[in-house]
């Protein structure tokens, strides 16, 4: 079979939208056609919100709240006592089978108030501590999901089960980005997650929406220059040919968005070759912001330079960043089973530096109020001993953070009981969560659906309160 056309006669014929956005941003740009039909062109916030773009620092594992951001002084007097009865009832835990059996554990670390406004932060977290006038704590988190992999994917994409689209996917989709030049949606991770790739994918949204990975160290795109000996124009008509190959392949698979986002990634990995090393390269950053991160630092180095990136991303344009730490099992957060000293302080020292670096960075270059800035994993960590030295997983009552995006810093807001068992005050699940985050970018999450198998769907099911975004810039 000949195929005898030409990059933009391809394109054209290229059905459901995607081939189209590609040439309608060639014809943009020649002063033809307008750029609407861009599936990721950047759309207003219906809603007013200052917030533009998202920094997602999610601690996979679940990270002991009682440890960190929620201070427990009546469970540290009573720490090495049994449960009352009516307290074990309230425990819930796949490890302890007879909670009335299980031991209080209280903090070995201390917590001290944080910036002017005071909010306590344990010792685990210095760095952060002093920005905590730009924070606001959710003590009141919950959720039904105790373990890795369903908790994870019910806070991606408001769903125990994979197979949905995650926040990140949400967003894009919702608002695309304002940078065509760059992936919207970027990942950043330390290794693989216990919930895998579905926890960033685009799930039954248009493949487009879909995550792109970045790695760590000082190539964090793979494959972004041409091969050796390869010119640019030789790398042109390669992807050009690939276009006419998907063209046919499409023909028998007309409904495969699949195909769709192929043609729209060669395109815009075309445009990554000239804009992304630029935007990657820390190499321009001082000295003074880079040790700030603690690049260079052996401890801080990865997680340091993912925030940084992150920084350098949304500064241009990129509308969700998500930095995922604590990988790597046996030594990360998830080692706080057994662990719990070792794991904590190991695991907040990589990270404690960076995240406040990040914070003063955005604010300093004016950024923070229109990035958002949220913290957490899937779950906390229950107030009972596991073993001599660990913490169960724990749903029912756990801490998050967020910060800039308009949001009005130096609180905590909900609260668990006193010994950190469950939410009592303030109680916010994941679809409120999510629902929040979306108000806080100018999105109703009731009104930001896609129609699949006969049903509008949503990021928050038929749940979620998007109301609580009221309390953060309040």
């Amino acid at each position: 079979m000949s195929i005898n056309l030409n990059r933009r006669q391809l394109l054209s014929r290229v059905g459901n939208g995607f081939g189209m956005a590609a040439l309608a941003g060639m014809l943009d740009q020649d002063g033809l056609f307008g750029a609407e039909v861009n599936p990721l062109a950047p759309r207003p916030a219906p809603l007013a919100a200052k917030a533009k773009s998202i920094i997602y620092l999610f601690m996979h594992g679940g990270i002991s709240q009682v440890d960190t951001f929620d201070p427990k002084p009546v469970l540290s007097k009573n720490s090495g006592k049994n449960l009352s009865a009516d307290l074990a009832k309230l425990i819930k835990t796949s490890f302890i089978h007879d909670p009335s059996k299980a031991i209080l554990r209280g903090s070995p670390w201390e917590f001290k108030p944080g910036g002017t406004c005071g909010t306590p932060v344990s010792d685990l977290y210095p760095n952060v501590r002093e920005k905590m006038d730009d924070i606001v704590v959710l003590r009141g988190c919950y959720g039904d999901q105790f373990d890795h992999a369903p908790g994870i994917y019910l806070r991606s994409t408001g769903h125990q089960l994979p197979g949905r689209p995650c926040l990140g996917s949400w967003v894009t989709y919702g608002l695309g980005t304002e940078n065509q030049n760059l992936p919207a949606f970027v990942v950043m991770s330390d290794g693989s997650t216990k919930s895998g790739p579905p926890a960033y994918s685009a799930g039954f949204l248009p493949a487009v929406y879909q995550g792109t990975i970045f790695r760590g160290g000082d190539s964090p795109i793979l494959y972004l220059k041409n091969p050796e000996g390869i010119a640019d124009p030789v790398q042109r008509q390669t992807l050009d040919f690939i276009n006419q190959v998907d063209r046919m392949q499409q023909r028998t698979r007309p409904n495969d968005s699949t195909l769709d986002a192929r043609i729209s990634s060669y395109e815009l990995a075309w445009r990554m070759q000239s804009a992304a090393p630029e935007a990657v390269d820390i190499t321009k950053e001082t000295d003074a912001t880079k040790k700030l991160y603690g690049v260079g630092d052996g401890v801080t180095d990865d997680f340091g330079r993912k925030c940084l990136l992150a920084r350098r991303l949304v500064e241009r344009g990129v509308r969700f960043v998500q930095l995922i730490s604590g990988t790597n099992v046996g030594q990360d957060w998830d080692d706080q089973h057994t662990d719990l000293t070792g794991t904590l302080g190991r695991m907040t020292a990589k990270t404690d530096k960076p995240i406040a670096a990040l914070l003063k960075d955005l604010k300093a270059r004016g950024l923070l109020d229109s990035t958002l800035v949220v913290w957490g994993g899937e779950f906390g960590r229950t107030p009972l001993a596991q073993g001599d030295n660990g913490r169960d997983h724990h749903p029912y009552g756990f801490s998050m953070w967020m910060a800039g995006g308009g949001i009005k810093g130096g609180k905590a807001l909900g609260a668990t009981d006193e010994f950190g068992v469950a939410a009592t005050e303030m109680r916010i699940d994941a679809h409120d969560v999510n629902a929040t985050i979306l108000r806080l970018m100018g999105i109703n999450h009731k009104a930001l659906t896609y129609l699949y198998q006969g049903r509008d769907m949503r990021l928050t099911d038929v749940k979620g309160d998007g109301e609580f975004s009221a309390k953060l810039v309040g």
